[in-house]
Formats: structure tokens, C-alpha cells, sequence
């Protein structure tokens, strides 16, 4: 993985490196992790104010409100147990983690 470097002010430094003894991962583990959810949080305010927009314009509202309704019959609810058929695996049930082998 290639490395670069980011300059930062001492005290962003020092709050780093008393995180990563504190918490155990890698500084660079704590910095992808911290941007990661800042990137996440700006995606979903982004999403937000597209929504609140939408929400204004009493029209378009309307058709994502009818576009829901067509999207909600693709739902299986409402169907008989015995309607719905499960999914055939061919390879069996998945086990989770790794486990011990026997």
C-alpha cells in the first residue's frame, strides 16, 4: 500500500496518537476510519436536503409518493406463506466464520 504524508498541527497529532493508545488500532486505521464516517455523514445530508427539496415541490413529491406505492407491490407481503418458495442453495446452509474444522 503506498503511504503518503498529510501535515497536520500538533495538538491533531497528539489527539491522534493518545486515540490510537487508547483504542489500539494504527493512527492511519483511526484517520481512515474518521473520514470514512465524515464522508458517510456528508452523503446522507447531501441525501437529506435533495429530500427536503423534493418535498417542497408539492408535485414531485406526489409521483416519488406513487412511485413508493409501485415499488411496495413488488414486496412479497400479502402472499401466502405457501406462495412464496425458498431459494433453492445447492450448496446447503453458509456457516459463519471460520470455526474449527473437525
Amino acid at each position: 500500500m503506498r503511504q503518503t504524508t498529510v501535515r497536520v498541527t500538533e495538538s491533531t497529532r497528539a489527539l491522534l496518537r493518545h486515540l490510537a493508545a487508547a483504542e489500539g488500532p494504527s493512527m492511519q486505521i483511526i484517520i481512515a476510519t474518521a473520514l470514512e464516517a465524515y464522508r458517510r455523514e456528508r452523503f446522507l445530508k447531501a441525501v437529506n436536503a435533495r429530500y427536503a427539496s423534493l418535498r417542497e415541490d408539492a408535485a414531485a413529491w406526489a409521483r416519488v409518493a406513487e412511485e413508493r406505492v409501485a415499488w411496495d407491490g413488488t414486496l412479497l407481503d400479502g402472499l401466502p406463506a405457501e406462495t412464496v418458495k425458498p431459494r433453492a442453495d445447492k450448496a446447503g446452509p453458509r456457516r459463519r466464520g471460520r470455526g474449527r474444522r473437525r
